[in-house]
């Protein structure tokens, strides 16, 4: 079986995966002009970024949720919702793909490995590894190619 976050990108259009890729690189090469501590801060906020698989997750969870205790409280005609929402879950569970997914990758909602890319490709830059240096932004878009590898 194919991971996860492959398999949204398998199903999301090569145009936002191209978008998507286009503008980590795009941040990765600006933040190779950058300080040691900016480069730091961008890492940490690429820690807390929310992927596809957290979000899909905690919106399916609330809408069943609420559709629950919708339907145990006011009218047995909401629970509809987490008979709607959980087959959803399901079906991103085993195909990596459902009907909320396509909206989120236009909106640049990225893959825990896609997040993980920019990441790595940023401490290529800041120094983290020995067998890379970086020195201009070329090299930015190298380590991103690197990380890609």
């Amino acid at each position: 079986m194919t991971e996860n976050a492959d398999r949204v990108r398998e199903n999301t259009s090569d145009e936002i995966n191209r978008r998507i890729d286009d503008e980590s690189i795009a941040r990765v090469q600006e933040y190779a002009a950058r300080s040691e501590a900016d480069i730091t801060r961008r890492i940490e906020e690429l820690d807390r970024e929310w992927d596809m698989e957290r979000l899909l997750e905690t919106n399916a969870s609330v809408l069943a949720l609420t559709g629950l205790v919708l339907g145990a409280t006011h009218s047995r005609k909401w629970l509809i919702v987490p008979g709607i929402v959980l087959p959803f879950l399901f079906q991103h569970a085993v195909q990596g793909w459902c009907p909320p997914m396509p909206i989120f990758r236009r909106l640049g909602v990225r893959t825990r490995q896609e997040i993980d890319r920019e990441k790595y490709a940023l401490k290529v830059v800041r120094g983290d590894f020995d067998d890379v240096s970086s020195t201009s932004e070329s090299s930015a878009a190298n380590a991103m190619q690197a990380v890609k590898a």
